[in-house]
């Protein structure tokens, strides 16, 4: 009796029953949550079963977040689903939805962003700018919230809040260097107590210390001074605006310009104004001049496509800022052969 109660006070034997214990409750524990887990899991599949994917509605995704502990990323990316279809609306309710459950504060700047993006893929600017200035409040150093903003006062011709959204990105160290002139030179255009003549000329002066607004300068000028942008064609690189040249009217062209510039020789020969070039480097140029030296009963036409140098995203009609990747005055002329608008009509009758 005596070893035996030697023997359950021993040290090591109470040691042994403590840590048998731990493992037993461990154990228990690890089993438990096995269990709820797969219960989850067997759950979340009926439910999934019951809707197709894409196709739940926005109360079964706080559904699935709140009461079978989905992982946050995974309701973001069944929500996405909405976005590929192009459905805004719903994918908006979704992170409206969100928001409402959601208490972490990382996750609830995620979804405003979320919010503030697809508002602006949908068309409603003012909207998209109301929650990117909500993020700002509490975290002003957000870039991406910054740059969106700087498109949407763009967008809305808002230049003295992009200029100020601009400054702000330049305290953060960002290379804001073509936003500052874009911005600038739009503001010239759209000043409405500015004249014409004062904006042709100012337009002309950015454009002689910075290259990159070419193209808005010269699309100005076409439509409102045609006179001053004949006289100083030799300043533009014509490439780089080749379509305006080949769609501007026969009457707006100053054909004692165009035979001292080599390329619209061959642009305006290849259209069949004029007969003063033979070929062209250009292979698309070519093939209209011999067809009309020839006199060949095949017509023929110019369209164009715009590639963005920055995303290489192809786009059929130009502008100022590419829709994939927003960069500013990124897209590149790419003449394309295209069947004549007359041979087109023949062919349908």
């Amino acid at each position: 009796m005596d070893n035996l109660v030697l023997e359950y006070r021993d040290p090591l034997f109470g040691i042994m029953v403590i840590v048998s214990l731990v493992f037993i409750f461990s154990f228990l524990t690890y089993s438990w949550g096995i269990y709820k887990e797969k219960k989850s899991r067997q759950e979340y599949r009926k439910l999934l079963k019951r809707f197709e994917l894409g196709k739940l509605k926005e109360e079964d995704y706080v559904h699935l977040y709140a009461t079978y502990n989905l992982p946050f990323d995974s309701i973001l990316l069944l929500a996405s689903t909405f976005l590929h279809k192009g459905d805004y609306t719903k994918a908006i309710s979704v992170y409206l939805t969100l928001l409402e459950h959601v208490q972490d504060r990382v996750k609830k700047e995620e979804l405003l962003d979320l919010l503030g993006t697809t508002y602006f893929k949908g068309g409603f600017l003012q909207r998209s700018k109301d929650i990117f200035l909500k993020i700002l409040k509490f975290s002003p150093r957000n870039q991406h919230a910054l740059e969106y903003l700087l498109i949407i006062y763009e967008k809305l011709k808002e230049y003295d809040k992009a200029e100020e959204v601009i400054d702000s990105l330049s305290e953060l160290k960002t290379d804001i260097f073509r936003e500052k002139i874009y911005i600038s030179t739009l503001r010239i255009i759209s000043d409405p107590l500015m004249s014409f003549e004062e904006k042709s000329t100012n337009l002309l002066a950015i454009f002689k210390m910075n290259k990159i607004v070419e193209r808005l300068v010269v699309q100005f000028l076409i439509q409102f001074n045609k006179t001053l942008f004949w006289q100083n064609l030799e300043l533009f690189n014509v490439v780089k605006f080749l379509d305006l040249m080949w769609y501007l009217d026969f009457n707006d062209i100053d054909f004692g310009k165009v035979s001292q510039n080599k390329l619209l020789r061959e642009l305006y020969s290849a259209k069949g104004y004029i007969n003063e070039a033979t070929q062209s480097e250009k292979f698309e140029l070519n093939i209209l001049i011999t067809l009309h030296k020839e006199k060949s009963s095949i017509q023929a036409d110019l369209n164009f496509e715009f590639l963005c140098s920055k995303c290489k995203k192809v786009h059929p009609v130009y502008e100022p800022r590419c829709p994939h990747c927003h960069g500013i005055l990124t897209f590149k002329v790419e003449p394309q052969l295209a069947r004549s608008f007359s041979e087109k009509n023949l062919s349908l009758q």
